[in-house]
């Protein structure tokens, strides 16, 4: 079956809520649908397996141990329990796994109960080899509670959520060699104001931080003549600062930002406990050419962000420039 055609028999809409108990209303979890879900171990530790390689030099690859080897043909026998299901794709990491599910035709069971009889499977294997010593745990049970899960039901999410799969060891290969650029700062004082941050904190110290800011009423040729001064300045060292809201803002930073030169980023959400940037922004910052800045906590909704928080994050970016220039 292709892409259209599942699209054509799919009946429902909106957004997937990201946990077990946050469900969304209106979706049975029992009819034809592609779903990509995450199991974490508890406290994140690294038990099923390793990764080998930097993910640079080396080609990053994932190395199952014992009980990973068992976790994966769990996995993969679920479809021998429900014919109405197929694996996707998957792939184990040392403390957590992601795969993607398809259910081809409705099946009899909520799709947590499917899942809940793989994490059975895989408490059973993890029991055993504590008691033989091979493990050593705290827990009783392999997997926090609850599970995450995406709803891909929009076109290209089915190959974005697989290629992500895919890049998992190198960037967590990348995360392993500069943990220092995905670590989030808190509590981080600049220019008279508190920041979340993650990335390069190094980039408020370049020579030169320019301000992003671009009026809503810019042509097209002004945005273009802006853009072209944003990069020569940018070859010469400078640094632009912008929350990238407008169009122009948006144009000048993502030219920036493709052509390989420092960015830094105020964004209206904050970070999550285990925030990693997404994307392209990445491995942006496992080269340590990206900061990300927050003011505000993180919130799971999706917000449409007020004129008020706009006009608060571009004079918090003039204020970042200015104390810059005042340092230099």
């Amino acid at each position: 079956m292709d892409w259209e055609e599942f699209q054509q028999k799919k009946r429902w809409a909106g957004e997937a809520k990201p946990s077990m108990k946050r469900r969304r209303l209106g979706h049975d979890y029992k009819s034809r649908c592609i779903y990509m879900i995450t199991l974490v171990v508890k406290e994140h530790q690294p038990l099923l397996g390793h990764i080998v390689g930097d993910g640079q030099s080396q080609p990053a690859t994932m190395h199952l141990s014992a009980l990973g080897t068992a976790v994966q043909q769990a996995l993969l026998k679920i479809p021998q329990f429900y014919n109405q299901v197929k694996i996707l794709t998957h792939q184990v990491m040392p403390d957590h796994l992601h795969f993607i599910i398809f259910v081809n035709e409705p099946i009899p069971v909520h799709l947590g109960v499917i899942i809940n009889g793989f994490r059975v499977a895989c408490n059973r294997e993890f029991r055993n080899m504590k008691q033989q010593g091979a493990i050593a745990s705290g827990h009783n049970a392999l997997w926090e509670d609850g599970y995450n899960d995406h709803i891909l039901d929009r076109k290209g999410q089915l190959e974005n959520f697989n290629n992500y799969i895919h890049d998992n060891p190198r960037r967590f290969a990348l995360k392993r060699s500069s943990p220092d650029l995905f670590r989030v700062r808190r509590n981080v004082d600049v220019a008279g104001f508190t920041f979340a941050a993650q990335g390069n904190i190094f980039l408020l110290d370049a020579p030169e931080l320019l301000q992003v800011q671009c009026s809503r009423n810019m042509s097209d040729e002004q945005i273009e003549e802006a853009c072209q001064s944003f990069l020569s300045r940018a070859r010469d060292g400078a640094v632009p600062v912008s929350p990238s809201i407008s169009k122009g803002e948006k144009t000048i930073m993502r030219a920036v930002f493709e052509n390989g030169f420092p960015v830094i980023v105020l964004r209206e959400n904050g970070f999550a406990p285990l925030a990693k940037p997404g994307g392209r922004f990445f491995d942006a910052c496992a080269q340590g050419r990206l900061l990300l800045l927050s003011p505000w906590k993180h919130h799971n909704e999706r917000l449409t962000i007020t004129r008020d928080k706009c006009h608060a994050l571009n004079d918090m970016a003039k204020e970042i420039c200015e104390r810059n220039r005042d340092k230099t």
